[in-house]
Formats: C-alpha cells, structure tokens, sequence
C-alpha cells in the first residue's frame, strides 16, 4: 500500500501522533520521520486529536490513552465514527499494559498496541506492519521487543 504520486515520486506516509506529553510526542515524530520519512502531525490534546482527525485523512495514528479531558479512549471512539479515518490503522502508545485496556482497544478496532517505554525497532515494524496491511493486524508490543 505504497502511495507515489503521478510523478512516479514515493508520498511519505501521514501519521498523526496524539499525546499529551510534548517530549514523547517530538520522541515518537523523530523515530517515524527518521526511519520512515513519515509526513507527521502532532495533537497534543484529545480537541486537536478529534479536529485533526475530522479534517484531514491520516495513513495511521498513534494514540496514547491517558490524556486529560476526554481520554484516549474517547478519542479512538470518536475516530471510529468520523468518516476521514474510520478504518485508519490506530497503534495504541500507551504506559497501560494490562490485558484489560489491551482487549478494550482491540474492541474499538485498534490495529496495534505498543506498551512504553518506546523501543524505537518496534515502533517502527508496527508502524511498517500496519500501513503494509491496511490495519488488518492486532498485536501487542512490549518494551525490549518481547
């Protein structure tokens, strides 16, 4: 699923990537700009997730789950409805690792879940994984690649 423009030239992938911590977000850019070339967008609040997500359309988006406000749980509902990205690959970031969240997300239609700390290889394969197959695959990655 490799975009190129008319011009035969490869389009860099859209990721938008949502957290509200500034750091992880510049973090999480670096690493996909870096090993992907990917055009990115950051939201740094769940209303700039939700606006973003509603005007523009996104190759994939990396959603963290503890944000103030709505959560990100609110959000990936909310995704799920707008008609950009309603079937856009959504690879949870997230500090919570029980099954619980991990089954509640995987409900919602989430394509991945990688647990922080970020181990930067396996972002990068999710992320690679998820826009060679359209979303079609829900895994969980642990930090140390396990």
């Amino acid at each position: 699923m490799t975009a190129h423009k008319a011009s035969g030239k490869k389009m860099r992938h859209r990721v938008l990537i949502v957290d509200d911590e500034e750091s992880m977000r510049l973090f999480l850019a670096r690493i996909l700009v870096t090993g992907l070339q990917a055009e990115v967008t950051l939201a740094g609040t769940c209303e700039q997730a939700l606006q973003l997500a509603g005007s523009r359309i996104f190759d994939i988006i990396l959603l963290d789950l503890l944000m103030p406000g709505a959560g990100g749980i609110a959000v990936l509902k909310a995704i799920r409805t707008t008609p950009r990205n309603r079937k856009t690959p959504v690879i949870i970031v997230s500090v919570m690792a029980d099954e619980n969240t991990k089954n509640v997300c995987r409900s919602m239609g989430i394509s991945d879940y990688v647990v922080k700390p970020i181990v930067r290889e396996s972002l990068v394969a999710a992320v690679k994984a998820q826009i060679g197959s359209g979303g079609q695959q829900a895994g969980v990655h642990q930090p140390g690649g396990r």
